[in-house]
Parts: C-alpha cells; structure tokens; sequence
C-alpha cells in the first residue's frame, strides 16, 4: 500500500528497487530450471511407446561396427564394438557411450519401423545400463571420431520373454552452449534373443546366385579350336581371388544354400580355361592371359556345389519380363528362349559334374504379371520364383505363409519374402552398415518364426549379383542364422513341393501392377526385332555353310546374350552389343561373293561367258545356285533362255568359275546379271550386273568365209577323182616301180598337183579365232591365300 500511495515522478527507494531485482532474477532462475528440465530425457519418458511427430539425429553420429555374438545365448557375454563422431561445431565433454534395451519388439512392422528411425534420439529407447557398462570420453573435438567397446553379460540385459529386443547406443554428454547432459547420438540395432529351439522350425531356403554381365563376342578365331572373343577381361577381376565371384564361391561353399547359376557365366569361364581373345582398339584383340585364374574358380566351383542343389537358369539368363512386355509379338523371339533352355543340361553338367534342375524360371526381382508367367513357363518351367511384394497377401494373415502356391495350369510360384530377400541391398562396403544389416535379417526370421506355431517354408532370393561386400555380409548372416534354433535349411526344390497354405493368396497381379520402374529398364520392343532380323541373316547364311556348328552355334548364344537380364538399365550398352554381333555376321555373310565384271565382248552367235564366286571363309559353301540373267532375251539368250542357274560348291578360301553358255541373235548390248541364291531360292549377297556387247557379222566376211569353204570343198573333190583315176589306171598296167628321174610318176601324172592342194590354206580368215571358240576360263580353283574366316564361339 505504501508503494502505492508512492507520488507520480518520485524515485523508488533503494530498498524497493532491490526488492524488484530479486524477484526478476527468481523468476528467470525457475524459467531456465524448468527448460532444463524439460530438455533431459527422464526414465519415464524413455520407456514410454508415444509417438512423436518429429525426430532428430543429433550432432554426433554413432556407428555400431559390431555386435558378437549376433545371436547371444545363455551365458554369453555381448560386446558392442563402434565408433563416435563429433558432426557439430561445439567440442563434446564429459560424454560415455551407454547401451539400452527398449521393451520386446513383436511384429515384422516394428521392426522395420525402427529400422527406419535408427538414428532418431527422440524416440523410446529404454533405460541405459549404466555404471561400468559405459565407456567414457573426457572429449570429443568437432570432426574426430573415436572408437568404444563395451561388453556386458547377457544376464545383465532383462532379456525375459523370446523374441526381438531394441538394442540402442547412445552418446551422452554436453557442451559449452548447454551445458547440462543430454542424447547427441543415438544407434539402434536388434538383439535376437532365443536361447532354446522352437518347435517346429522355419524351413528355410537361401538361394546363392552365381550369374554375372555378359562377356563373350559372337566372334572366334580363324583357327580350328576357334578361340573366343571375349568383349573385356572383367571377368577375370571377378573370378580372381578376392573378386565377387570367387568370394561368392568361398562363402557359399560352408552354407547349405541352393545355388542358382547362368550357364553362360560357366562358359565363358571354361573357354578362358585355354587360348582366348580380349578386343582391345578399333578391331584388334590381345591375348588373354588368366587361363591359371579360370581353371582356380571352376574347380573352386565343383568342391563348393558338391552334394548342394543347382538351379540352372536358361542360357544367358533372359530378361523374362522384357520378353514378355515387348518381345512377343516379334517372331522367334521366344524360339530364343526355348533354345537357351535346351542347352542347359549339356553346359552344365560337364562343367560342374552335377546334374542340374532346371524347371525354375527367375524373373527380375520376383515382379510378375499374367504375361510373365506366360512366357516363363513357355520354355519348360513350371516354378517360377516370384516375390512377395508382387504376389502379395490379401485375406489380411497375421503371419507369413509359405512360399509354394499353386497359381493355376499346373504352375507353381515359389513366393521369397521380400523384406529378407532385399535385406543386403545398398552399400554394405563399412562394417556399421554390414552388421545393422545382418542384426535385422536376423530379427525379421526370429519374428517370423514366433507368429505362429504352423510348419512353414520360407525363401529368401537376394539380387542376383551382390557385390564382395554384399556377399560377406550374406554369408555372416545366414551361418549365424543357420546356426541359430528357429530355422532348419533346406532346398529349394523341396520348398516348392511343400503344401501350400490353403489362407495364403494365388491371385497373380494384373499387367498394370507391375512396378513402373522396373519396365522403365527393360529392353525395348527394337532390341527384339534387330534380333530377329540377325537371326534371318544367320538362318540364310548357315545353309550354305559345309560345317554350320562353327557358325550357327556361336552367333546362337550371342543373340541369348543379348536378351539377358543383366542388360536392364544399360540400354545403350546393349545396343552395341547387339549392333556388333550384327555387324560381325555382315561381315562373315560378305566373305562368299560374285567377283565384279567388267563389259564382255562377244564376236559371233554364241559364246561362254564365266562368273567367279569368291569364299574368303576358312570352310566350304555349297547349296549355293548362281543364277545368270539377260535383262533382254530377244537379244542376247543364256542357256537357250533369259536366264540359267548352276549349283555352286566352293572350298574354304577358293575361288570357282561357272560357265555359261550365250547365243546373241542381234548386235548391241545387253545387260546381264549374275546373282546368288540359296536352294530354297533366296537371294544371297548382292548381284553382280555388267553389259555384253555383240558385235556385228558383215557380209563381207560372210563372203570370204563361205569362198573359202568352197574352195577347200572343190580342192578335196579335185583330190578324190585323181586319186580314183591313177587306181584305175594302175590296175590296168599291173602297177609301175615309181616316178622317173624328173620325179614324174607315170602311174600318176597329177602327182605335183596333189601336193600343191596340201600345202596350208593363206586364203582370208584362215588363222582368225572363230567367233564360237570359248575365251579362256579361269581355273577351278584359285590357291589366292583366304581372307578373313568366320570366327565363332564356344
């Protein structure tokens, strides 16, 4: 009251202006407590499941490198190896990593949703351990990581119930700008906790791929063993130690997996086991030189399948999906497909020593729709490996069923879960995201397992080329899990013949839910018709080969190649691919060709006029028919007609004339034009076409030449009645001893002129060629050295 009744104007006293300072300085005092205090994560809210609408990583980063062992049990002691790092611009003191168990994790969902949020130091992560099971950093300096361990015995953890536990690491400290302690990182993994075996257990199913890029060319050495062409020497760096595939071979030779391979990928390998060819600049090949390095992988190979079961896929691993989507309509595009099965069994078995299955069909990712099982199951498949994203649950199961599922027309889908087929997608090159990873591949089959107690098949089918890192972190997860108590291994042949659960859905996805990024890679309707249109070439080229397997078998797995899978996403790579198989072809088809001519000249009625075909190939041609037409009969005839054909057969780098025989009933020129054709009457290669010039008989010469003949015929006449007159005579006068001294024969008196009728004719014409001798031919065969052979592959 007194401070009221205080004048307007007057200065306060002393003591009430301290009074007012300190109930300011309370008063921010209790506001800064409280936003303090509302900023430390307390135990209740810790431990609380509220959702919250934002999240935060913090300002250091924490990374779990390691947890061992995966799958603790009964007496085990769990160690946490890792590393900090300070990503603010304030030094982080009096900070310790601590672990934290959140509450049990029960659905599939769960997990993933963590997973998601691994990071986020908002969200529940349950109390921290604390006491000695913390590792302690006095600093952390912007920028600078610094690693920690901590062991802490499994029985230290209040693992209760079986199941999945959240295991999080969490940095705690402060710094300069607030300085009081709070989460600045945060990790969270999966502690799969099932120290006893279920009953019953997951059946499961692990595919390991060995399928690689496409490497050889269509072309092959000159040479009798036809060495390969090989488009690069990357498969060396892939089967060499330490490479994908030889890691892909090590792991995979101590697990109970089904191996899936491409034939082509063994192939290949094997025709490096002896001489090959690598393309280098322009058109020039250098030799290949890891022959020691193939024959080290293939046997690799043959000790890691032994007693496991192989699923081959077809020759080259053709892109199903494309083929379907945009390869049908175009002829013998499926052909291909049937041809790639066909040589499955004779690549394999050699090579590996193993009979493979063969009735699985693979397409990419596991996306089907009904044109894709359509032209799966065309060649001969009956199972097609699908996965659950694409042939997905609708009746609305609280569990997962198995993957067999009978979809009709005697067809089976072997469903793979997608959450663990995709589990070791994404870099897996550091060891943080290598064990993450493996820790939730792990989880998801524990939670599978405990939904519910029904004996299940499960299959997991991974992409089909895991990089080395991909593939360690695959092997580390399926030992621990094969090693584990909820899961029993098994093949995937066995898996498909399990009975299928009567709830889970076979209802295969209409055209349009096929994933749009998946069709935005598939090699398009134009890759198709450039095939078709090479296999039309090699269909017409091959009939006139004496040894077609050189040729035809070769450019066969080439054009397999060039539907492969492995082309998805690489559209103008593939391209070339199948532009140089093309144009090598052209090349070989152009090797058998009519020599050019240049204008003939006839000089008379008739005359033989030759047409060399060339063969620069390293074999035979035959079935060849060479057709030689006059573009105007009524002046120049061939054989009696406008045109005559010869059959053709013509050595490995030879050449062979064909003679025809002309009449001209007219002078001038006439056009001529030689072409090749196949015996079912298709054209081959290009016509050779040149003119024929008659030239014109006067009656000049006609007169000379018939004055001649007269006159031989009169001389010959004149001979044999003196000759008939001097017998006679001769019979009358019983004979004479010869001629007299003169030389005059009395019993012939026209003796000289007998003589003088045998001396050669100089009359006009005598030593001029007539107009119907032929023209020199050119030899059967010429010895020109051969030109560029076919070369073929393997």
């Amino acid at each position: 009251m007194a401070e009221a009744a205080d004048f307007q104007g007057t200065p306060p006293s002393p003591a009430r202006h301290r009074r007012r300072t300190g109930v300011l300085l309370a008063t921010l005092l209790v506001l800064t407590g409280l936003l303090q205090w509302a900023s430390l994560p307390s135990a209740h809210a810790a431990g609380r499941e509220a959702p919250r609408a934002a999240t935060d990583t913090g300002s250091v980063a924490v990374a779990v490198d390691g947890l061992t062992p995966s799958v603790p049990g009964e007496g085990d002691t769990v160690t946490v190896t890792g590393t900090v790092t300070n990503k603010g611009r304030q030094a982080v003191t009096d900070a310790h990593v601590g672990l934290r168990v959140g509450p049990m994790l029960n659905t599939r969902s769960g997990i993933e949703t963590v997973a998601r949020n691994s990071t986020d130091i908002l969200s529940p992560a349950g109390q921290e351990l604390g006491g000695k099971y913390t590792a302690k950093l006095s600093k952390l300096t912007p920028g600078v990581s610094q690693p920690f361990r901590i062991s802490v015995p499994v029985d230290k953890l209040d693992l209760e119930e079986n199941g999945v536990y959240q295991l999080a690491v969490s940095l705690t400290g402060e710094t300069s700008a607030q300085p009081w302690q709070r989460i600045l990182g945060m990790q969270r993994t999966f502690l799969p906790w099932q120290p006893e075996e279920t009953d019953p257990r997951t059946r499961t199913t692990v595919l390991w791929p060995l399928i690689s890029s496409t490497h050889m060319t269509a072309e092959t050495g000159s040479d009798e063993q036809q060495t390969p062409v090989f488009r690069d020497d990357d498969l060396a760096k892939e089967i060499a130690p330490g490479g994908r595939l030889d890691r892909m071979v090590a792991l995979g030779e101590d697990l109970d997996v089904t191996w899936v391979v491409d034939p082509d990928l063994l192939a290949s390998v094997d025709a490096m086991t002896e001489r090959y060819e690598v393309r280098g600049e322009g058109d020039t090949t250098v030799p290949g030189r890891n022959q020691a390095v193939a024959k080290r992988w293939l046997a690799a190979v043959q000790k890691a399948v032994a007693g496991d079961e192989v699923v081959a896929l077809p020759f080259g691993d053709p892109d199903l999906a494309s083929l379907a989507h945009n390869g049908t309509s175009v002829g013998g595009s499926l052909k291909h497909l049937k041809e790639a099965t066909d040589v499955v069994v004779n690549t394999v078995e050699p090579i590996l020593h193993v009979k493979p299955t063969t009735d699985f069909a693979w397409p990419v990712d596991g996306a089907v729709d009904p044109s894709v099982i359509k032209v799966a199951t065309s060649a001969g498949a009956d199972k097609i490996i699908t996965r659950s994203d694409s042939l997905k649950e609708s009746a609305g199961l609280s569990y997962t069923p198995s993957a067999a599922r009978p979809i009709g027309g005697g067809t089976t889908a072997v469903v793979a879960d997608a959450t663990l087929s995709t589990a070791f997608r994404g870099d897996l090159t550091k060891a943080s995201a290598s064990t993450l990873a493996t820790q939730r591949f792990l989880a998801q089959t524990l939670t599978l397992g405990l939904q519910t107690g029904k004996d299940r098949s499960i299959v997991v089918a991974p992409q089909r080329m895991p990089s080395a890192s991909q593939a360690q972190t695959m092997a580390e997860a399926v030992k621990a899990l094969q090693e584990g108590t909820w899961t029993q291994a098994q093949d995937l042949t066995t898996a498909a013949r399990a009975k299928p659960d009567p709830a889970a859905s076979t209802r295969v996805p209409p055209a349009g839910a096929y994933p749009s990024s998946l069709r935005k890679q598939e090699l398009p309707r134009a890759a198709y018709e450039q095939i078709a249109r090479t296999q039309g070439k090699l269909d017409k080229f091959n009939v006139i080969l004496s040894d077609r397997s050189r040729v035809v078998t070769p450019f066969g797995r080439a054009l397999n190649r060039a539907m492969s899978a492995s082309w998805r996403g690489r559209v103008a790579e593939a391209a070339t691919y199948r532009s140089g198989v093309e144009a090598y072809l052209d090349v070989l088809i152009d090797q058998v060709k009519l020599i050019d001519k240049s204008e003939t000249k006839l000089s008379g009625r008739s005359a033989t006029i030759p047409v060399t075909v060339q063969n620069n190939l390293v074999q035979g041609v035959e079935n060849l028919v060479l057709r030689l037409s006059s573009t105007n009969p009524t002046r120049l005839e061939i054989g009696g007609d406008a045109y005559q054909e010869q059959p053709v057969t013509v050595s490995g780098g030879h050449s062979q004339s064909v003679k025809f025989t002309t009449s001209a009933n007219a002078n001038g020129r006439a056009t001529v034009v030689a072409q090749l054709y196949t015996e079912d009457g298709r054209p081959y290669g290009g016509p050779v076409v040149f003119d024929v010039k008659v030239t014109e008989i006067t009656a000049t010469v006609m007169l000379v030449i018939g004055g001649g003949v007269l006159l031989l015929v009169l001389a010959g006449f004149r001979m044999y009645t003196q000759r008939k007159r001097a017998a006679a005579r001769g019979a009358e006068d019983g004979g004479s001893d010869g001629p007299d001294e003169d030389g005059d024969d009395p019993q012939n008196p026209t003796a000289p002129d007998a003589r003088l009728t045998e001396e050669p004719d100089t009359g006009p014409g005598a030593d001029a060629p007539q107009a119907s001798d032929p023209a020199p031919d050119t030899a059967s065969e010429s010895q020109d050295p051969s030109g560029t052979g076919e070369r073929v592959d393997r």
